[in-house]
């Protein structure tokens, strides 16, 4: 019998690494397919409230697929123009650099320290350095070129989805156990997407308009910036206000810098710490733990825009465990739950 299970384990763990080698070879499919999955969650609710309000089903449809393919096309508007700008001023940016570097330098030289700045500016690869930024805002750039097909899958699922319904019916209606588990895991998925997308809108809502009122170069484009990022946890929040923070030291003085930076740390804590989970409801934490290897697993598997599905796929896979007794030990595990919260749900 122990052979039989041994047995069963390695064709577990032998599937599992051949569906993720699959997953990694044809990533771009996958990634607009749970693009899709995802966008169809957040506005099937919205679809949802539009047919209580006696909305005919069609207009709903096409009106919810209208906002869907502005704010696409929108953001990729947005990013493209202003990346295009970006990089035409670059050269610009990269005079504004050195002399920051240099004026530091005989900062910390006036004070008696000795430092070599001929090697310091040989061994700075100015272009590298604005290459980082530039190369994540191509890569979302790029995605976005392919909104087109995830507005297609999106058109697809929202149609598919009173039907999917009926469907479920008839496959669940000897067990409405099960149907009562599938119903609460789309509830709580639908919240989670509704609430972090909220979130993340206000968070770059807020600092578009923080970044205008200090006559930062590109607010919009920041602030889009920090609402993509905002899906990153911890990390997505320092690199989305890295380049703000760089073109307010090259562009203003010192204490207009600490003033945005100081604001990007209140914006990021009031939204990410205090509101979200009052929103969101603590049982739908992750853990950090499980957040940072999540970030490098589909990071790894999906490329950059993985990082940016890493936590909204975890998530999913959190609440599909939590909404099943079987498999529920495995969603306390995933969360990020004190030892009193746990007790309690026990």
């Amino acid at each position: 019998m122990d052979a039989i299970n041994l047995k069963n384990y390695f064709f577990y763990v032998a599937s599992f690494v051949v569906i993720l080698a699959g997953v990694k070879m044809s990533s771009e499919i996958v990634v607009i397919l749970f693009l899709a999955i995802f966008i169809s969650s957040i506005f099937s609710s919205l679809l949802k409230l539009l047919q209580k309000q006696n909305i005919p089903k069609v207009l709903s449809y096409f009106f919810i697929l209208v906002i869907v393919i502005f704010i696409g096309f929108m953001l990729a508007y947005v990013i493209n123009i202003s990346l295009k700008d970006f990089l035409t001023n670059l050269p610009i940016y990269e005079e504004k650099l050195k002399n920051l570097i240099l004026n530091s330098i005989h900062l910390v030289q006036g004070y008696g320290l000795e430092i070599d700045k001929t090697k310091i500016m040989e061994s700075l690869n100015f272009s590298s350095f604005f290459g980082v930024t530039t190369n994540i805002i191509g890569s979302i750039s790029t995605f976005l070129s392919k909104f087109l097909l995830v507005v297609i899958g999106v058109a697809f699922i929202l149609a598919e989805s009173k039907s999917f319904q009926t469907k479920l019916k008839v496959i669940f209606r000897n067990n409405a156990k099960k149907l009562e588990h599938f119903n609460l895991f789309s509830f709580n998925i639908q919240k989670y997407f509704v609430v972090k997308s909220f979130t993340s809108f206000l968070t770059g809502f807020i600092i578009t308009i923080m970044l205008s009122f200090f006559g930062i170069d590109y607010p919009i484009l920041w602030g889009v910036i920090a609402m993509l990022f905002n899906f990153v946890p911890v990390v997505g929040s320092i690199i989305a206000s890295f380049p703000a923070i760089l073109l307010a030291l090259m562009n203003l003085d010192v204490n207009a810098t600490i003033w945005v930076s100081i604001f990007y740390i209140i914006i990021n804590i009031s939204i990410s710490n205090i509101l979200e989970p009052k929103l969101m409801g603590k049982e739908l934490g992750l853990s950090p733990l499980i957040i940072f290897f999540s970030l490098i697993f589909w990071g790894y598997i999906l490329g950059i825009v993985g990082m940016f599905l890493a936590v909204p796929i975890t998530m999913t896979l959190k609440i599909a465990f939590d909404s099943n007794t079987s498999t529920h030990w495995l969603g306390i595990l995933m969360s990020d739950l004190s030892r009193k919260k746990i007790r309690n749900k026990e």
